[in-house]
């Protein structure tokens, strides 16, 4: 399949632009046809797709949704219709898998859809939590004030997860780095000293030992490591993916030291976020929390999320089930009761959220303040290591001559 650029006119005479998918340049002209839009240009505007998938080298990220929601905000309070507006953004958009689908939503807006249920058709890049904001500002009419807060929403919560993998970058490579120097060491430098403390006759320290028998190992057998290795990645994603699996990886994950208190924080402040969001839009609570449950993206969090939504459905309170969680602190439960009584659930959720915030970007810069000695303390007991199980049967070598 390749993508056309294509120049139109309707029935009405009236110019439109847009991109199309299609096997040929004439079977993108029939399309257009069969659409009732007659054809000026039509231009080829990329490659045939390879039968290899690289979508991956053109993914569309949260930042390129939250740039078209600003815009699509901006356009769309200026009185800018909405299909007009959607074809302007073709243009300003840089990512090409994007371009693809605002032209496509585009088309089908024009031919009578509503733009909700263009958008729920592209799940894999827009979200339910998305969709269902955007539906309930084409509801209330204000479509322009949700699309702007949807992308203030969204910007927040990309900026804290920015944060936190930024956080991670240091300790990560410098681990990585440690990882491929001590593979190089042990298939080109020990070997070297392996036929020299062979010929000396030499007893040699336990480390030296263990050291010259993985080196020897992985010299022979490095295709068998290499394997494995790929072998426990595949397995474990393959384990996370069944319902199971990721249940128990999520609960794991809660439960790890240092990082299982940022985790638990982190879905803490998804959930808020993302009920405030949903709530403001004019989203009814049951509602909301179906949402939520999918924006949380934790199995443990989503079960208890779920016993709340039957809890509402009977006429209970969401502070009923909360309250009685260990995974949910006790001040966000009775904030959450004050809400509900006083009518204020948004203003209660916002400060929630807000106070979470700053408390995992405190926790993060805890984190690297901690993070950086200890990575020290660790290439200082590796490099020891090494420079022991080598020396020390040199300096016994030099002793007996």
């Amino acid at each position: 399949m390749s993508i056309y650029k294509y120049k139109a006119f309707n029935k009405d005479k009236k110019a439109q632009e847009g991109m199309i998918e299609a096997n040929s340049k004439d079977d993108a002209g029939e399309i257009l046809a069969e659409n009732g839009l007659f054809a000026v240009s039509i231009l080829e505007v990329s490659f045939r797709r390879s039968k290899i998938n690289l979508d991956f080298l053109n993914r569309v990220k949260t930042k390129h949704i939250v740039i078209f929601s600003r815009q699509f905000s901006v356009l769309i309070s200026a009185n800018v219709s909405m299909v007009q507006a959607l074809k302007i953004l073709i243009d300003q958009t840089d990512n090409m898998t994007l371009k693809m689908v605002i032209s496509k939503v585009a088309d089908e807006v024009d031919a009578g859809s509503t733009l909700s249920e263009s958008l729920c058709k592209r799940s894999d890049i827009f979200s339910n939590f998305y969709v269902s904001v955007v539906r309930s500002g084409e509801t209330s009419g204000k479509l322009d004030e949700v699309l702007s807060y949807l992308a203030d929403e969204m910007e927040k919560d990309y900026d804290m997860m920015s944060k936190i993998k930024g956080a991670m970058i240091y300790p990560v490579f410098v681990l990585c780095s440690l990882i491929a120097v001590g593979v190089i060491m042990m298939i080109f430098v020990i070997p070297k000293f392996t036929a020299m403390f062979a010929e000396s006759g030499v007893a040699l320290p336990i480390t030296t030992r263990i050291l010259i028998h993985a080196s020897g190992f992985m010299q022979k057998y490095w295709w068998l490591l290499i394997i494995i290795a790929v072998g426990v990645v595949a397995v474990f994603k393959w384990y996370t993916k069944r319902p199971y699996g990721k249940r128990q990886f999520d609960y794991i994950k809660l439960k790890l030291p240092i990082f299982g208190h940022l985790f638990q924080l982190i879905y803490l402040v998804r959930f808020t976020r993302s009920m405030n969001t949903l709530i403001v839009s004019g989203i009814t609570i049951d509602n909301s929390l179906k949402v939520a449950a999918d924006v949380v993206d934790n199995k443990i969090y989503q079960e208890l999320i779920e016993t709340t939504i039957k809890e509402v459905e009977d006429g209970n309170s969401i502070s009923g089930v909360f309250i009685n969680s260990k995974i949910i602190p006790k001040m966000v439960s009775q904030m959450l009761n004050i809400g509900e009584k006083t009518g204020k659930m948004d203003i209660i959720l916002e400060r929630i959220t807000n106070f979470y915030g700053r408390e995992i970007s405190n926790i993060v810069a805890n984190l690297m303040t901690l993070i950086e000695p200890l990575i020290m303390i660790i290439l200082g007991v590796a490099v020891g290591i090494m420079v022991a199980a080598v020396i020390l049967p040199m300096y016994n070598l030099a002793g007996s001559l």
